[in-house]
């Protein structure tokens, strides 16, 4: 951890609110006059995404999976020296992984595909990581132990799956059954290396759904903002002043020490009302916790 070059990391997979985390943090960065370095989790993983098509099914020939979850699909090492790196001096890398045409067509690429590694931006107050890891602890590597404020943004399983299946299908050209099967092959990568990091957060926001998603295969659409509640629970945070937030966020409660549950649709708002405060401690130097 660094006082001078402060990391903060969501960490969740893509889908599950992390797009409205990103939002909220941009403007506490705005109303700061903050400048920030960003990350993207996917500019870690080790393979394009063909390479990454024939090493599953290199995996699958031998009886073994594999995930974007998990070691053998990204270079923790890596992302764990980028943090260093920037906690020592503020400087490191960055490229971007191209999901779709829209992404690639601007660098003359095509889908699945990295661009290029370019410095970070110079004099930034702190760095901005987003993606699955950045909370990951293995044998070799903890990523965890170099974030300032680390968030974890997850929705409750079954939405997780309805929005994988409706995004990939839709926006990235995926079948349905390719999409399940990703699925089953991951689940023994998210279970040992996504869901542990949800322990280590400073800041969880779940998402649970108050329609039924009981079967999320069978879903047609995802469940918007407004038909949800976002439960929120602090890890080891002595300076969260409850009773402003139930005044200003309406309909919210606490459901138990050190969790507040909020309207979905009040989520975005939330964040910046509890993630604001605690980004000026960082940059003023002093620890959250």
């Amino acid at each position: 951890m660094s006082a001078k070059h402060p990391i903060i990391a969501v960490t969740g997979s893509s889908g599950a609110g992390t797009t409205t985390t990103s939002l909220a943090f941009r403007k506490i960065f705005q109303d700061l006059n903050l400048h920030a370095a960003e990350l993207e989790g996917d500019s870690f993983h080790r393979y394009t995404r063909p390479e990454m098509d024939m090493a599953i099914r290199k995996a699958r020939d031998l009886g073994r999976h594999i995930s974007y979850f998990g070691p053998e699909a990204n270079d923790f090492g890596l992302l764990e020296q980028s943090f260093i790196h920037y906690g020592q001096d503020g400087t490191g890398r960055s490229r971007k992984y191209l999901h779709t045409y829209d992404e690639a067509v601007p660098y003359n690429q095509v889908p699945g595909t990295f661009t290029p590694w370019h410095p970070l931006p110079e004099n930034t107050d702190v760095l901005f990581y987003e993606g699955l890891h950045g909370g990951v602890v293995t044998d070799l590597h903890d990523v965890a132990q170099h974030v300032d404020l680390l968030v974890g943004v997850v929705p409750i399983v079954n939405l997780e799956w309805i929005q994988k299946l409706i995004r990939d299908t839709s926006e990235r050209g995926h079948s349905r059954e390719a999409v399940m099967d990703s699925v089953v092959r991951s689940m023994e990568d998210y279970i040992n290396y996504i869901t542990p990091q949800f322990s280590r957060t400073h800041i969880n926001f779940q998402r649970v759904p108050t329609v039924d998603t009981s079967n999320p295969f069978a879903a047609k659409a995802i469940p918007s903002l407004d038909e949800s509640f976002v439960v929120i629970h602090f890890r080891g945070l002595d300076s969260i002043d409850f009773p402003y937030l139930l005044a200003m966020l309406q309909g919210s409660f606490i459901s138990h020490i050190n969790t507040l549950v909020v309207p979905g649709g009040k989520m975005g708002l939330a964040m910046e009302l509890i993630m604001g405060p605690l980004v000026a401690r960082l940059l003023e130097g002093k620890k959250i916790i």
